[in-house]
């Protein structure tokens, strides 16, 4: 597979090169077309720069030729994917290699490449994406074979500047990084045998099977190679080579064959003294190790020696080795001493399975502690066997008494440990638990940890962990941190599958505190910038709060008081179920602003943003406080900051989570039932209230009947609306309903049926004149309609038009009750008159009635005619007439306040 990438990378260099090379034969306006036409046509992918630049004045006498912003990008199966970029490749040659036939060898002074990225990926399929000259296209071992090509170059110096070379195997779990490297190399290439002198600086990281060998680890190489290219060999010469601060020498080669590649180098350390071990560990751990006083050996001898294909990798033996060492550093006060270390990494048959690790010997002493392993790994690529033991005792303040831990990891506390485990990696990936075996003990007491990543100091006053084949129990853990205090019990099932089988971690827990504070483990959010309200937009690289998804875990929870932002419960008790990456609460209840709350919902991070689900039981909530601690209320229900008292309230709600786990209001949806247990209202805070009083100015807020009234809301996208509710006020319903938003903007209506006693002092006298009280309780319909925000209410009614509603309907009523009264005294003294002459004949009668009818009618307004025969009156009978048609006048004009009584008296 190595032979495969030099010979597909050789194929890009040499068209590349080639077309550079000849790039001075052409037009220069024309270079930027051919030199693309000319590497695209060779292979199956895109490859593109912004400028092509021929150049021969200003370096004269030399030649410049250079590409800027290259970028060579995969097709299918990789479509997409960078191959290879660059800023800038530049050659210089003399002006005169122009002008050399096509069978002379053309010399580069020098070859640059500025910040580059080579990007090497193998799928899972072993699909490889350096794999990308097109079928019939010479390699470049067929190039040189043929006399058609005749293209030799000679090049003095080269260099990369800035690169990144990443090389990614999902086939094998294999990853390696070369990071800022800075490599250069001067040598001929022009004949046979050569050499190169590079200089390579760079970081390195190694990951094989999700395992970190390396990372970021500082490299230095600088490697005099011998090259012959007749028989593909690479000899090193004299090389001398840095690991973050170990120096290693080494010699040896490597051929490259048709069939495989033959590998035999030797390395070492240059000295024994044991700061080569201090160089190991990186610079940012171990510090400055010039100044730090040793005794002892330190030696690292290995060797590679073999053949190298598909089915082998080179046998070697890496040994490792130090007696009775120690270690001070000069501004510390403690010492590490009796260092023995004795590991072996070998593989004796190039078969990569047979590869193993035996730490037979790792220990050390500060004080009169020590710490002791021995841990071997055998089969390490294949059913890999693990067989360790540790044990000893440690005060974990002479850590940083006798070595440079970064300064804010403050260590405090006894550590005793004695455990044993013995497994093989076959069992734990079938699940077979039964064949591993891990005993013993691990005991910690007067831990203390402190960090600038964690608001307090975390105090572990005593735990102890005992390890079963099966299980790890937790036997005690308490201790402390801020104002919390915490035990807690119980066990892990599957801690082997967790750690090396991907499985989640399941256990059993209970946990009890007197006093627990969220807020001891929440960081207060620093905002950078003069201003302290500014915002910023997460970069990629800040860290979300998460649920660990590899936990699967029930606890057990209890504490006489939570403390949470401003709330503070009491006697907390519940279950806490993490799985999935999710937070189940079951059967949670509390005591909280006097009343009783229960609880059930979850929390999931599962994706990209948090979301949650509640349903809240509150019994006997004092109104004020839970108005004031809780933002939720105040945005669902805005007025409720007005009344005194007390509340129950079951709620169901749903939304979205800010990164601080704190509801998104504008995400929120679900449905509150309220019943309020109060009959007092605070009007300084109630302008919706006492501006509806100023429009019906009969409303009196003291006298308000809020008791048992409930109500039902709704709330979604931003907009919480209210079910039709109706509330008393002394003999007057009054009907709500509408809907707010999340800022609380007001649209309600307010339906009020008015008794027509309530509506003013002309009502009232209206009434009194017609002499009906019952007409006091005439309602008519009011309407109020709620506007603006709730801290500027903008209320119209029409209370008006309803004023002058009743007004009619109350005279109307008055006009039909005098119109009633004047027929009924007309008839009455009409029935006296008629029935006082007694000693009139019938006749007499009969003719006085006639007459009667006829003035009536006539007075009245009566359109009938009388008959003939009654008109046709005696003169003695009309006089008679006249006098009763005046009498009657008279007397129906008093009923109806006509023209005044005649004066009869002449």
């Amino acid at each position: 597979m190595k032979k495969k990438i030099v010979k597909s990378i050789g194929v890009l260099l040499f068209l590349i090169i080639g077309v550079l090379v000849a790039a001075p034969f052409l037009l220069k306006n024309k270079i930027s077309e051919i030199i693309k036409a000319k590497v695209n046509n060779n292979i199956n992918a895109e490859f593109d720069f912004s400028e092509a630049d021929l150049s021969l004045f200003a370096n004269f006498p030399k030649a410049k030729v250079t590409l800027k912003n290259i970028v060579l990008i995969n097709k299918a199966p990789f479509a997409g994917d960078t191959l290879f970029a660059s800023q800038q490749v530049a050659l210089k040659m003399s002006i005169s290699e122009l002008f050399k036939g096509v069978n002379e060898p053309i010399k580069i002074n020098s070859l640059t490449v500025d910040t580059m990225l080579v990007n090497i990926q193998v799928d899972a399929n072993e699909n490889a994406n350096y794999d990308i000259a097109k079928k019939g296209v010479a390699t470049e071992e067929e190039v040189a074979d043929t006399e058609e090509s005749n293209f030799i170059f000679d090049l003095d110096f080269y260099a990369i500047s800035n690169g990144k070379i990443i090389y990614s195997d999902m086939s094998t779990g294999m990853r390696f990084e070369l990071n800022d490297m800075q490599h250069s190399g001067n040598g001929e290439f022009s004949t046979g045998v050569s050499q190169l002198d590079t200089k390579t600086r760079a970081l390195v990281s190694f990951e094989m099977d999700s395992t970190h060998y390396f990372n970021r680890n500082k490299i230095e190489l600088n490697a005099l190679i011998g090259i012959d290219l007749e028989e593909n060999k690479y000899s090193f010469l004299k090389n001398n080579a840095v690991i973050n601060q170990l120096p290693l020498v080494f010699d040896g080669f490597i051929k490259l064959n048709d069939d495989n590649q033959e590998v035999a180098i030797n390395f070492k350390t240059p000295s024994s003294d044991f700061k080569n071990f201090l160089g190991v560990i990186p610079e940012v751990y171990s510090k400055n190790i010039e100044m730090v006083k040793t005794t002892g050996n330190f030696s690292i001898i290995g060797k590679f020696n073999g053949i190298v294909d598909e089915n082998h990798i080179p046998k070697f033996s890496i040994q490792i080795d130090s007696d009775n060492a120690s270690f001070k550093y000069p501004d510390l006060p403690k010492i590490v001493k009796n260092v023995r270390i004795d590991i072996d990494i070998l593989n004796t048959t190039g078969i990569v399975e047979d590869t193993y690790v035996d730490i037979k010997k790792l220990s050390f002493m500060i004080d009169e502690d020590t710490f002791n392993m021995v841990y071997k790994i055998t089969n390490l690529l294949g059913n890999t066997k693990v067989d360790a033991k540790i044990n000893g005792i440690m005060n974990l303040a002479n850590i940083a008494k006798a070595y440079p831990v970064p300064s804010d990891l403050n260590l405090k506390g006894i550590l005793k440990a004695d455990i044993a485990t013995l497994f093989d990696m076959t069992s734990i990936e079938s699940e077979k638990y039964e064949n591993t075996k891990t005993t013993g003990k691990l005991n910690l007491k007067d831990f203390e940890y402190a960090s600038g990543e964690i608001p307090n100091p975390v105090k572990i006053n005593s735990t102890t962990v005992t390890f079963n084949p099966k299980t790890v129990t937790l036997n005690e853990f308490n201790g402390e941190t801020g104002r919390t205090d915490f035990n807690a019990k119980g066990t892990i099932d599957n801690l082997l599958g967790f750690l090396f089988n991907d499985e989640k971690v399941k256990g059993d827990f209970s946990l009890q505190s007197n006093t627990f504070d969220l807020g001891d483990f929440m960081v207060e959010e620093v905002v950078e910038g003069d201003n302290p309200n500014q915002t910023t937009e997460p970069s990629e690289s800040q860290e979300k709060i998460k649920i660990p998804s590899f936990l699967d875990c029930t606890i057990k929870a209890s504490a006489n008081t939570v403390y949470y932002d401003n709330l503070i419960l009491k006697n907390v008790t519940g279950n806490l179920l993490i799985k999935e990456e999710k937070a189940i609460l079951t059967n949670m209840s509390s005591s909280l602003f006097d009343g009783k709350l229960s609880f059930n919902g979850e929390v999931s991070t599962k994706n990209d943003v948090p979301t949650f689900a509640m349903k809240l039981g509150m019994d006997s909530f004092k109104m004020g406080e839970t108005l004031k601690a809780m933002e939720m209320f105040n945005v669902l229900a805005p007025i409720a900051t007005a009344l005194k008292g007390k509340l129950n309230s079951d709620i169901e709600i749903s939304g979205k989570l800010n990164d601080d786990f704190t509801p998104n209001l504008s995400t929120i949806s679900g449905n509150v039932l309220a019943e309020l247990l109060t009959t007092k209202i605070d009007t300084k805070n109630a302008k919706i209230l006492t501006g509806l009083t100023d429009k019906l100015s009969f409303i009196n807020l003291n006298k308000l009947d809020l008791r048992g009234l409930k109500t039902m809301l709704s709330f979604k996208d931003g907009k919480v609306q209210v079910k039709p509710f109706t509330i008393k006020y002394q003999d007057i319903d009054i009907n709500i309903s509408g809907n707010h938003t999340f800022d609380k903007k007001l649209n309600y209506k307010a339906s009020i049926d008015v008794p027509a006693k309530y509506l003013g002092t002309e009502i009232r006298n209206l009434i009194a004149k017609i002499g009906d009280d019952s007409l006091l309780d005439l309602k008519i319909p009011v309407s109020a309609n709620i506007g603006g925000l709730y801290s500027n209410p903008e209320i119209k009614t029409d209370i008006s038009s309803g004023v002058k509603l009743i007004t009619k309907k109350l005279i109307a009523i008055e006009k039909q009750k005098l119109l009633a009264k004047g027929k009924e005294k007309v008839t009455s003294l009409i029935s006296d008159i008629l029935g006082g002459n007694s000693s009139s004949s019938d006749s007499t009668k009969s003719e006085t009635k006639n007459d009667i009818k006829e003035v009536l009618g006539s007075l009245l307004g009566g359109s009938k005619k009388v008959k003939d025969s009654t008109v046709a009156k005696k003169d003695t009978v009309v006089s008679k007439n006249e006098k009763l048609k005046d009498a009657a006048t008279n007397i129906l004009g008093g009923f109806f306040r006509n023209k005044k009584k005649k004066d009869t008296v002449n």
